[in-house]
This record gives C-alpha cells, sequence and structure tokens, in this order.
C-alpha cells in the first residue's frame, strides 16, 4: 500500500474499532450492575476483523449484503449502523435497530444491508448464500471458528464453489467453542477445508495490514474465505473475563500510530460515553 493510503486506512480502522471497543466496554458495566438482564455476546477483543474488513470496502467502494454472526456489535458498528439505534436496542426501544426485538443477538438494519442472526450457529451462512446466488451482488458472511464444523456450513461451502459465488466468507477465529479450544475439537484448519473445495483461502492475525494484504485483489467475482485469528477479552457470553492477560489488538495499533492514534481513540470514547448519558 501505498503510504498515505496505508496512513488512512490503519486510522479508518482504529476510529472503527475504538467505537466497537467502548461501545462494548458500556455494556459489559450495564451487565454487571444487571441493568441489562438478557443475554449479550460481546466483540471486545475481536473488533479489528469486522474494522479491516469494513474500511477495505470502503475504500474500494463495495456495498455488500452483510449476515453476521451471533457476536454482531462491531460488524454493525464497523459498516457505519447508527449508534443511537444500536444504544436503543439494547433499552428495547421501538427506536432500536431492530425494535428494541433484537437484543445483543439479532442486530439487522435495512440501512447497510445487515441482516440479523436469529442464534442457530452457522445458520447465516446458508442465508447469506441464498443470497448471493439469487442476486449475483457481493455478500460477506462473518462466522466463528466453531460455526465452519457445522455440517450445513460444509455443504454450503460446495454449493458456494460450485457455483463460484461472490461471496466473502470471514471466520472471527478465537479459538473457542464457548470454552472448548480447536486444539480439542478438530485436527483440520479453515484454509485447509476452503481449499479442498477450491475456494480461494487465506489465514492470518488481526493485523489491519495483514487482513488487507489477504484482500487486496479482491474483486467479489468468485468466493474467497480468510481465517483471522482473534482473541476474545470477554466470556462467551455475559459479563465475565477468560484471561487477564490476552493479547489486545486495539490496544496495539494504538500504539503503533502514536499521538494521532491516542487522540482518534479518546474521539470515539467521548463519541459512545455521549450516547450513554
Amino acid at each position: 500500500m501505498i503510504n498515505n493510503i496505508r496512513k488512512d486506512y490503519q486510522l479508518k480502522c482504529l476510529y472503527k474499532a475504538s467505537l466497537s471497543r467502548y461501545f462494548d466496554n458500556q455494556i459489559f458495566d450495564l451487565v454487571k450492575k444487571k441493568r441489562i438482564t438478557f443475554p449479550v455476546y460481546l466483540s471486545a477483543g475481536q473488533e479489528y476483523v469486522a474494522s479491516s474488513v469494513a474500511t477495505f470496502c470502503e475504500i474500494n467502494k463495495i456495498n455488500p449484503l452483510l449476515f453476521g454472526q451471533h457476536r454482531c456489535h462491531s460488524i454493525y458498528i464497523s459498516f457505519n449502523g447508527n449508534l443511537k439505534n444500536l444504544v436503543d436496542e439494547f433499552f428495547g426501544k421501538k427506536t432500536g435497530c431492530t425494535f428494541g426485538m433484537g437484543g445483543s443477538l439479532s442486530i439487522h438494519s435495512k440501512k447497510i444491508k445487515m441482516f440479523g442472526h436469529e442464534g442457530f450457529m452457522g445458520s447465516n451462512v446458508c442465508l447469506g448464500v441464498g443470497a448471493a446466488f439469487s442476486i449475483k451482488k457481493p455478500v460477506i458472511i462473518f462466522i466463528g471458528d466453531a460455526a465452519v464444523e457445522e455440517d450445513y456450513v460444509l455443504s454450503s461451502l460446495s454449493w458456494i464453489a460450485k457455483n463460484k459465488l461472490p461471496i466473502l466468507i470471514v471466520v472471527e477465529d478465537n479459538n473457542f467453542a464457548i470454552t472448548t479450544s480447536k486444539a480439542e475439537r478438530r485436527d483440520w484448519t479453515v484454509k485447509d477445508i476452503g481449499n479442498s473445495f477450491k475456494i480461494e483461502s487465506f489465514d492470518c492475525k488481526d493485523d489491519p495490514l495483514l487482513v488487507y494484504q489477504n484482500l487486496k485483489n479482491y474483486k467479489f467475482k468468485k468466493p474467497r474465505i480468510i481465517n483471522v485469528q482473534t482473541n476474545r477479552l470477554y466470556w462467551h457470553s455475559g459479563a465475565g473475563i477468560d484471561n487477564h492477560d490476552v493479547f489486545d489488538r486495539l490496544n496495539v495499533e494504538i500504539k503503533k500510530l502514536g499521538k494521532l492514534g491516542r487522540d482518534i481513540n479518546l474521539l470515539a470514547k467521548k463519541k459512545i460515553e455521549s450516547l450513554f448519558i
């Protein structure tokens, strides 16, 4: 990437990721205080996956249909979903992005073409495949590393490959299915499975520059899978912490960008905090 384009990309990724982090921090606090009592699935720690993909789409003027998984706050925020509507959703208001009925799990927005998830793990892959097969326009599907193991997801990959559908599958690989690690569940990788179906497949860490590197020539003319290794900060569901020493991509990227990074992070913090006053 040319230096000025690279810096612009990094700054946009940081702002989106910071918005997501501070939103989830607010929700985490409300859950602990029992002001929110329904299940929540926080993106904190993983937000650079969605922010990197969304920024890539913005730079390349790609306007895809989005099919998110249960851990979807960062997807909605990164693709410029209305923040006030998202806050209202968590308080059950009719002005919420899903009219106060979706909660944390089923974030939906016609404006950004994001379709809510109903909670059946990996089912968004089937829905996204149907949409791409029908309209032949770009579709991005976000799933977790455990969802790839579902039989209907694997059969969907076969259909995607056979029909060369314009689908990007983004696997947010945090290594866990609730509390069970990949090493305990399987002996294959997502890249192995994708390549076996003759789908271009890549694996990288959630460094935004690495994500861009694996997407830079992608024009949605055929399917692609990118497995992004990331880390969750909080439990699978609710307000708890697995490991206080977990690697935090957001903090690393703020340090890389110096004062400008700190200023952008602070700007995002203030914006989110103003919505919860």
